[in-house]
């Protein structure tokens, strides 16, 4: 395809780092670059505001995997990238819209939902699904305002990031999290949270977590926490499994650091000293890490969490995890599973539902036979599962977009047959759908950073940043800045 033509019209639906960096990847492609293939991308989210995941699914305390949303930022500020925000796929726009107006599809929307932790008692009353609980704290605008934090004893279930992450912000005073962008109602609900005691749960040993060791380190940070370790925990890790532990420096390094919790705690516990946080100051919170322990059964009563039962574990001869029919119950007022992500089904385009992930071959989307929809592409986690990081999606967006290219030059794709770049736009308009901006993301950009600097945090300093979460008022703020009337 020549510049003199039409461009190649390419919908991304899903505006986190998988849909940005497939944009990215077409837009870095030779053919583009030298002006043989032209191309118009739209990039649409269903939040008013892009980066998806990045800004949703993240702790607000984790400077650094927040600032790939600055790498993100620069990539869709060039203009080559068009963002259209609180737009519905299957509902303000359907496939049969985008196959009218694109002549290609890619869906990039990533792994929303918590995977099933199938044991008895986890549909009671105080059972929460980890991903849902982030949404609340990082402010999504779809998920209730408030969360019952009046549990003193709670649980965490999972030795990965997000498990980390909810037993960090658990652990936490609420003043500590005002240096972060916490919206007002995430800071008053950890204010009044009645949370004592925070107990994270692996089924297997502290070599075998998947945190970094600076991860692992932060984990004892927050102010008045004390990390608990169970001494059984270490002891039963054999001078095999150490072997293999520490030809690995970053296994090694997390595991290091569980040894010397546990240590300290024995000095301690030997010498009749008061516990205190890691600078001294008297205890406020404790956080209880748990390894070899399984799952087995959620308990209750009337309806609500009481506990949990778990199998404790071990490896065997060949490293494999297998129980040792020793059984522990812990009290507990409430749980967090964070076992993982399970992409979600998106109207007309199939899905596999015990993977959680759209149907497809290096990218292309498949039906159930396996035969490939043309001009249809899956990219991240809804394409391959809720694992691994920036990275591996960035890996992603190459083998998919390279599956794109294949198709355009052999001419396999449908075309669009609705090629103004506008018509989108004013089908949206038609519909009332009160679509955002990229120009709107950066005046909302600019009224957050504002919100922020008019507040301090604990130490007195202004904040850098306090998030919207009302759908309407994100909107308002978008659309108001480019003179964009909501529709009524």
């Amino acid at each position: 395809m020549s510049s003199s033509q039409q461009p190649f019209r390419l919908a991304v639906i899903g505006s986190g780092p998988a849909g940005v960096y497939a944009a990215e990847t077409l837009l870095k492609n030779k053919q583009v670059k030298n002006g043989e293939l032209e191309v118009a991308i739209d990039l649409f989210d269903r939040l008013p505001a892009p980066f998806g995941l990045i800004r949703y699914g993240v702790a607000p305390d984790h400077p650094r995997i927040k600032g790939i949303i600055t790498a993100l930022h620069r990539i869709l500020d060039r203009g080559d990238i068009r963002f259209l925000g609180d737009v519905e796929f299957g509902t303000d726009l359907t496939l049969d819209d985008l196959r009218r107006h694109y002549d290609a599809v890619i869906f990039a929307t990533g792994a929303l939902k918590d995977a099933e932790l199938t044991v008895p008692g986890v549909e009671l009353e105080g059972s929460y699904g980890a991903a849902d609980f982030v949404a609340w704290y990082d402010g999504n605008p779809d998920y209730p305002r408030t969360w019952d934090l009046d549990a003193e004893s709670v649980a965490v279930i999972g030795n990965g990031n997000v498990a980390l992450d909810v037993a960090r912000v658990l652990s936490k005073s609420a003043d500590e999290l005002l240096r972060t962008e916490i919206p007002g109602n995430v800071y008053e609900g950890l204010q009044a949270a009645k949370t004592t005691d925070v107990h994270v749960f692996g089924r297997r040993g502290p070599a075998q977590t998947k945190f970094s060791p600076l991860e692992a380190r932060e984990l004892s940070h927050p102010r008045g926490l004390q990390v608990v370790m169970d001494p059984r925990d270490i002891e039963q890790i054999t001078e095999a499994q150490w072997e293999v532990i520490n030809a690995d420096k970053r296994t090694s390094q997390v595991a290091q650091t569980f040894v010397g919790w546990l240590e300290e705690q024995q000095r301690r516990e030997a010498a009749g000293e008061e516990p205190t946080d890691r600078e001294g100051r008297p205890v406020r919170r404790r956080l209880h890490m748990h390894f070899w322990h399984r799952p087995v059964e959620v308990l209750g009563e009337d309806g609500q969490v009481t506990g949990m039962r778990f199998e404790r574990t071990r490896l065997d001869a060949e490293g494999n995890l297998e129980g040792t029919c020793e059984f522990v119950d812990y009290e507990l007022g409430a749980i967090y599973r964070a076992v993982g992500y399970h992409g979600s089904e998106l109207p007309g385009v199939p899905y596999d539902t015990e993977r959680g992930v759209i149907s497809n071959t290096a990218g292309r989307v498949t039906a159930a036979a396996g035969d490939v929809l043309p001009g249809l592409y899956a990219n991240g986690w809804i394409k391959r599962g809720p694992v691994g990081l920036i990275g591996a999606t960035k890996s992603d967006a190459i083998e998919t977009i390279a599956s794109l290219l294949e198709d355009i030059e052999t001419g396999t794709l449908p075309s669009a047959t609705e090629r103004d770049g506008d018509a989108i736009l004013r089908l949206l308009e038609d519909r009332g759908v009160p679509y955002t901006t990229w120009d709107g993301w950066m005046a909302l950009d600019e009224h957050e950073k504002a919100l922020g600097a008019a507040a301090v945090d604990a130490d007195g300093e202004p904040r850098a940043r306090i998030k919207v979460v009302e759908r309407d008022e994100m909107v308002r703020v978008s659309r108001d800045a480019v003179n964009q009337p909501s529709p009524a």
